[in-house]
């Protein structure tokens, strides 16, 4: 047994993590059993009063119930990715902000994509994917975007068994009718501005290797397609993602969260370490059978020259 006089900011939780011991609940247990009737722990702890701790020996007989919260397998999920047959569309709605010497400025925006499955081989999945329906995009720059982007649907992604991408490819039927593409989108933006760009969009539709770190920096992407199914472990699992602020990669941390929906897993995610110039924050809903996103909540924070930036995405199945 060892004595601890409990000090401010001190919880059952951080005493409990600094003698190993796993369920923070038997530190109140323990210590009411050893303690005369003035040290009694009936609600939080006092500042200043006795604490009775468990030895080694007894924190591992507690440990050896594997009754701590983390363990309870809502929180420690096993992530399917079974998407054979599905055929999916969802809603993105996309809010990007900038605060710089006082002055705000924001730009919200939305579009609608399917994920078509087709078939799985050679350890991977294929589907069609397409942009469509975008709206609220104000300037001609971001038609003209939208225009490029859908002139190349379905896009063809392979992703491994976890739902994670492998590869990103423009169909051959696409890029054998891409001269005539490339022509109607200069009778659709016939300005010379927008000419510098649709020749830009071709040399990108036409070297792989550029294309496929286009699209591997588009949000969507990189958030549905996250390696979010890890296993899970003491309710945490780990995975690594780039960021948009000098392709920066965090680790972040997702959770398991309690819900009453059987059908449904929810895991909640921020990031692994304290970071001063990155916030993140996650909210994913998926079905508990096949794995396959119902919704995404995304938002992420950044600071880079004193400017502040911040992208807020929310996705929902329709």
């Amino acid at each position: 047994m060892m004595l601890h006089f409990i000090r401010h900011g001190d919880t059952l939780q951080n005493i409990a993590d600094q003698i190993n011991l796993e369920n923070p609940v038997y530190i109140k247990e323990f210590h009411n059993q050893k303690c005369s009737g003035e040290d009694y722990i009936s609600e939080d702890l006092v500042v200043g009063k006795k604490l009775f701790l468990p030895d080694s020996v007894t924190v591992q007989n507690y440990n050896s119930r594997n009754d701590a919260p983390f363990k309870n397998p809502e929180k420690n999920p096993k992530l399917n990715f079974l998407p054979v047959n599905s055929d999916l569309k969802y809603k993105v709605n996309i809010k990007e902000s900038s605060f710089d010497n006082g002055k705000k400025s924001e730009n919200s925006f939305s579009y609608d994509f399917s994920l078509k499955w087709i078939r799985s081989e050679y350890n991977h999945h294929t589907f069609q994917f397409s942009k469509t329906n975008f709206s609220n995009i104000k300037e001609k720059l971001g038609d003209l975007a939208s225009g490029c982007l859908q002139s190349l649907n379905p896009i063809r992604l392979e992703t491994n068994w976890e739902g994670e991408i492998e590869a990103i490819n423009i169909s051959e039927k696409t890029l054998k009718n891409f001269p005539k593409i490339k022509e109607k989108l200069l009778d659709q933006f016939p300005d010379k501005y927008a000419k510098i760009y649709i020749d830009e969009f071709e040399y990108a539709v036409l070297n792989q290797e550029l294309f496929q770190k286009k699209m591997n920096q588009d949000w969507l992407l990189k958030t549905f397609f996250a390696p979010i199914r890890k296993p899970f472990k003491n309710g945490k699992s780990h995975f690594k993602i780039f960021l948009e602020n000098k392709n920066s990669e965090i680790e972040i941390e997702q959770k398991g969260i309690l819900n009453n929906e059987v059908d449904e897993v929810v895991l909640s995610q921020g990031l692994m370490s304290d970071d001063k110039e990155n916030d993140f924050t996650g909210k994913y809903i998926l079905s508990a059978e096949t794995g396959l996103i119902k919704s995404l909540e995304i938002t992420n924070s950044y600071s880079e020259y004193d400017v502040s930036y911040s992208t807020e995405m929310k996705i929902d199945q329709i």
